[in-house]
């Protein structure tokens, strides 16, 4: 209906998936978490930026979340917003950083916005959690909000709406050096990287292929839990009082005690088997 499946993608090229995927979500809770963290998040920007540079900013580390996403995880499909809404924490860190001499509680806001920033990234870690959708939005929205949100210095301002006679006699810039450069760059950056990923992408290519342990970034093995999400398989042989399975992909075998086992029986001890 519109997930993110990459064979479509690359194979069907149906390339408008990597977009409609950010609509969708996996149930109720799923979209009830993304679109209060909406809520908490976008209002505050809307309300400074207008929501034309807020809607791109969001859409556009949707996508950036997505293509990093397809990248990196063309086994399974996915959905949802969080790429978008990781955009939107990565575009207020850098409006921070770009508008740093016009606020007042700058380093306190700052360690803030890492710290919420790095323990959302952390949740990732989780299995069947889509780190590099968040990775990806994030990267995108931090520098999306180097050339959306950036705002006049004050002292421009000031000298725009003073009465005649109070200007200054030297004009202000409207920006900072440093705004500038900040803004040439990330723009550079997102075209570079859209169009590297994109081209990537089509070709078909899987970055796990070149990179070994980026797989860690969206999910870190533990005792408790497996990252392995691939389908498994296995060979069973029932006896009378015992079942035999034997790993399809694997060829790890092993004996259970057990009669006329259930289906969901033979699942459950062939995922183990296989993990």
């Amino acid at each position: 209906m519109g997930a993110l499946d990459v064979s479509k993608v690359v194979h069907k090229h149906q390339g408008w998936r990597l977009i409609s995927c950010i609509w969708l979500h996996g149930g109720v809770f799923h979209i009830l978490a993304n679109m209060l963290s909406l809520l908490v998040i976008g209002i505050r920007l809307e309300q400074e930026f207008g929501f034309v540079r807020i809607g791109l900013l969001y859409i556009i580390s949707g996508l950036g979340g997505s293509l990093l996403s397809a990248l990196f995880i063309q086994s399974n499909i996915s959905v949802g917003a969080s790429g978008a809404l990781f955009g939107l924490l990565g575009g207020m860190l850098s409006e921070l950083i770009t508008n740093w001499t016009i606020y007042a509680n700058k380093v306190a806001a700052l360690l803030t916005l890492v710290v919420i920033i790095v323990l959302n990234l952390a949740v990732g870690i989780l299995p069947h959690v889509d780190n590099f959708a968040h990775i990806g939005g994030f990267l995108s929205g931090f520098l999306l909000g180097f050339v959306f949100l950036i705002r006049p210095q004050f002292g421009w301002v000031s000298q725009r709406y003073a009465a005649p006679g109070y200007s200054s006699i030297s004009a202000k810039p409207k920006f900072k050096m440093y705004q500038c450069i900040l803004w040439v760059a990330s723009l550079i950056l997102l075209i570079v990287g859209f169009t590297v990923g994109l081209v990537i992408l089509l070709r078909g290519v899987d970055l796990n292929d070149e990179c070994s342990w980026c797989h860690y970034l969206s999910c870190v093995p533990t005792s408790r839990w497996s990252c392995n999400t691939q389908p498994v398989s296995c060979l069973a042989d029932q006896t009378s009082d015992q079942l035999t399975l034997t790993c399809s992909s694997t060829g790890k075998s092993k004996t259970y005690a057990l009669s006329n086992a259930t289906t969901s029986q033979i699942r459950g001890l062939c995922s183990l088997l296989c993990h």
